[in-house]
């Protein structure tokens, strides 16, 4: 319902001076009446109406229906005494307000059928006094008719205009956050291969520092590149976010495999075809993170990649034999294997993790047909 200040029907189609105009409209009626007394009472009855009319909407539910009812006797009674129906349409648009389908429904037809009524009988028995009015009061007629289901419409478009702008303003906060999270892994991905590689070229240098400068000055140089590289990549996923090939990711696996001084293992054809560049981009940062958490917590001395192409499915197993997982530890605890998981999930595909002997980890992912040349 509107405030109770707001009785002034809006958004029907008529300019707010008109409606000013049959507030003050009665009048004129009333004041062409002869007796004293018949002003008076008809005095009385349009600030009653006003009164009525006001407190119907800022009444609650049980007393709304007596206040309408109220508006509609007096709407009666002002078209019989004084030929003014102009009344009905302000209850017209009041009805129109009416959330309750049941309510609404019984209001409109009620006041629909005084309101012919009362129009007819007077127009009968005062033919005339209104025949030169008879536009004005079919275009009432119509009003009344038609009004009601206007503001109703116009209210519930409002509503679902309202929910729509609040539902997008919360998809638009959801697609911060999401975006916000999808930032922060990629950067750990990203960032947390390349840093680890650091650290495990830098410590052996350390080591060949003495014994074998050579090998050392040629680690550096290879820390110098990878830093190189960190940076190009960070650049390239803030200002772009490009997709990593797998074939590529697989040569810098096992890069990062070999500088943990492990030994690593590749099997299958990394150039998957029928592939949106989507998913091999979910794929091939899979890898990368599962490479880093080998590198960081396995203990292992092998590392094996395999790729299975099928119709069906591609599958990319990564398997060591380092400590494996403990019963007692939630692999998903950590940002890591969850965000593999959540990665595989956006595109329909799942992670499978065995930690038997090691750890084996597998990437399911539907084989989508899909022209990559038209994508790109």
């Amino acid at each position: 319902m509107q405030n109770w200040y707001q009785i002034i029907p809006k958004n029907t189609g008529l300019s707010i001076y008109v409606w000013i105009i049959f507030c003050l409209l009665p009048f004129f009626f009333i004041f062409r009446s002869s007796s004293m007394y018949e002003m008076l009472f008809g005095i009385l009855m349009t600030l009653i109406f006003f009164l009525a009319y006001r407190l119907s909407f800022i009444s609650n539910s049980r007393f709304v229906y007596l206040w309408v009812s109220v508006e509609m006797v007096i709407s009666i009674v002002m078209t019989a005494l004084f030929g003014y129906i102009y009344f009905a349409l302000f209850i017209a648009y009041f009805i129109g307000n009416i959330k309750h389908l049941g309510g609404f429904l019984s209001l409109y037809i009620v006041h629909l059928t005084s309101t012919l009524i009362a129009i007819t009988t007077t127009f009968i028995y005062q033919i005339d006094s209104l025949f030169p009015n008879l536009p004005f009061i079919i275009i009432t007629v119509i009003g009344v008719i038609l009004l009601p289901f206007t503001v109703r419409y116009r209210n519930q478009q409002q509503k679902l205009e309202g929910e729509l702008e609040d539902a997008n303003e919360r998809i638009s906060q959801l697609m911060v956050i999401e975006e916000r999270e999808r930032i922060a892994r990629d950067l750990h991905d990203t960032l947390g291969q390349k840093l680890s590689m650091i650290g495990l070229k830098s410590d052996l240098a350390r080591k060949l520092m003495t014994a074998h400068p050579e090998k050392a000055n040629k680690e550096v140089e290879d820390i110098r590149n990878t830093a190189r590289t960190a940076l190009k990549e960070v650049r390239e996923m803030v200002s772009n976010m490009k997709g990593t090939k797998l074939e590529d990711e697989i040569v810098r696996v096992q890069q990062i495999i070999e500088a943990a001084e492990m030994n690593f293992q590749f099997e299958g054809d990394p150039h998957i075809t029928n592939t949106p560049l989507l998913v091999e981009n979910v794929l091939s940062m899979c890898l990368k993170e599962a490479a880093t958490n080998i590198v960081k917590h396995s203990e292992a001395k092998t590392c094996r990649v395999t790729i299975d192409q099928s119709p069906t499915e591609i599958l990319i197993s990564i398997e060591d034999d380092g400590k494996g997982i403990p019963d007692t530890l939630d692999p998903f605890r950590g940002n890591g294997l969850q965000g593999m998981r959540e990665r595989l999930e956006f595109v329909n595909g799942k992670l499978e993790i065995e930690s038997k002997n090691g750890t084996l980890l597998q990437f399911h992912i539907p084989n989508v047909i899909k022209n990559k040349e038209e994508e790109e």
